[in-house]
């Protein structure tokens, strides 16, 4: 089950991206909490603090206006160029004990007779905010050259239930890369070709 963490939250007086480099440069990161039917939210909180949260595995946030508090999880991470920093993090209100839609990780695990061609990172699912997995788990161990996994095959965890089309391809398992191809056998009763006579 996740958990779920207050975290301070400071409203932000500027905006732009001079305003941004400046909050990063202090550490603390720009962010923004969105909702349909509500009004958009723009702040920073501090970075060594969210991603203590984050190593805890914490999906379900409280964010602490200073007076006011609004649950929400989190949308959409956005990293610098080369993915070592956080330098966004997009916020999404929900309701405690409301089913909401949100994104996890795949973890595919085992090894195949083959290679795992992953057409899916990350899925779609639906689940009350509490009950959201940090990954969901996608077994390929023994699976033969031409196996297609389809979202309906996943085991989700109990409470959570998938945000897709149930027969999205998830992965394949193909023949591993620059294996050499069986040479083609002659077609019967045909004759090879002879090379020209000059």
């Amino acid at each position: 089950m996740a958990q779920s963490a207050t975290i301070k939250v400071q409203a932000r007086e500027k905006l732009g991206s001079l305003s941004a480099k400046k909050l990063r440069a202090e550490g603390r990161i720009p962010a923004n909490l969105q909702s349909k039917g509500a009004p958009h939210l723009d702040f920073h909180l501090e970075e060594r603090e969210f991603l203590a949260t984050r190593r805890r595995h914490v999906h379900l946030y409280d964010l602490d206006f200073g007076g006011s508090t609004e649950s929400a999880v989190v949308r959409e991470l956005q990293w610098d160029t080369f993915g070592e920093r956080i330098v966004h993090v997009e916020f999404k209100r929900v309701q405690r004990g409301v089913e909401t839609e949100s994104e996890v990780d795949l973890a595919f695990t085992g090894t195949p007779n083959g290679v795992v061609n992953h057409i899916l990172h990350h899925i779609r699912i639906l689940s009350i905010p509490s009950l959201i997995p940090d990954n969901i788990e996608v077994r390929v161990a023994g699976l033969e050259i031409g196996t297609v996994i389809k979202a309906k095959d996943l085991v989700l965890p109990e409470g959570v239930k998938l945000g897709i089309d149930p027969d999205h391809d998830v992965a394949t398992i193909i023949g591993a890369a620059g294996a050499e191809a069986a040479p083609a056998e002659d077609a019967p009763g045909i004759e090879p070709t002879a090379p020209p006579i000059a």
